[in-house]
């Protein structure tokens, strides 16, 4: 139950986070906005329940995470004016559904039986893979491989969880600790403008994968 719970949060995080980028910096329509807030909801554990063979991903077994999803998109969709005001919402909703889908993706891939270092993979998998198809719709660069500290975030959080499992400490508050982890990271990767090592001589301009 925890672990729907945290999956329902982030689910409704990265709806709100995925109309809010329709909104902003597509100007879409309110099915272009639904649309892309269930992509972004829904895409990374989709990918990662694919990539375990657990057919059909929990999304579609599962009729929650398909209402949860479009009732964010439409609650952005709705409250547009008001959220675009808080410019920072957008990146908090991002972080918000990066730090519990790292934790919620790592705990399924444990569930169903993958090794420590597939889960922590597949729990990075399941956090920036919704952001990353969101992106590519939206035609920008991947925040993913764009952004401070992204992707870094989502492996510490996951590494977390699946590290505390190892040792036999499962439940809310090993969740929580993840989860808050990957979130402080990934803000103070934006308000320092913390970046990944690049390679020597790349330029200021070049990608920065995270």
């Amino acid at each position: 139950m925890t672990a729907l719970v945290l999956d329902l949060a982030g689910t409704v995080a990265f709806a709100l986070n995925g109309a809010m980028t329709a909104v902003r910096a597509a100007r879409l329509d309110i099915v272009g906005v639904v649309t892309l807030a269930m992509i972004t909801a829904l895409g990374g554990g989709i990918l990662r329940d694919v990539l375990l063979g657990a057919l059909p991903p929990a999304t579609f077994s599962d009729w929650r995470y398909l209402v949860v999803a479009a009732v964010g998109g439409l609650v952005a969709f709705a409250l547009s004016r008001q959220l675009e005001r808080v410019a920072l919402a957008v990146t908090v909703f991002d972080a918000l559904g990066l730090s519990l889908f790292a934790v919620t993706g790592t705990t399924r891939a444990l569930d169903l039986g993958a090794g420590l270092g597939q889960a922590v993979l597949l729990g990075a998998i399941t956090a920036v893979g919704g952001g990353t198809l969101r992106d590519v719709l939206v035609r920008r660069v991947p925040t993913v491989l764009s952004s401070e500290l992204y992707a870094i975030p989502a492996l510490v959080g996951a590494g977390i969880v699946a590290v505390a499992a190892r040792l036999g400490l499962t439940g809310l508050l090993v969740a929580l600790l993840a989860a808050g982890a990957c979130f402080g990271l990934r803000m103070l990767g934006v308000g320092l403008h913390l970046n990944a090592p690049r390679p020597p001589g790349g330029t200021a301009g070049s990608a920065r994968p995270a």
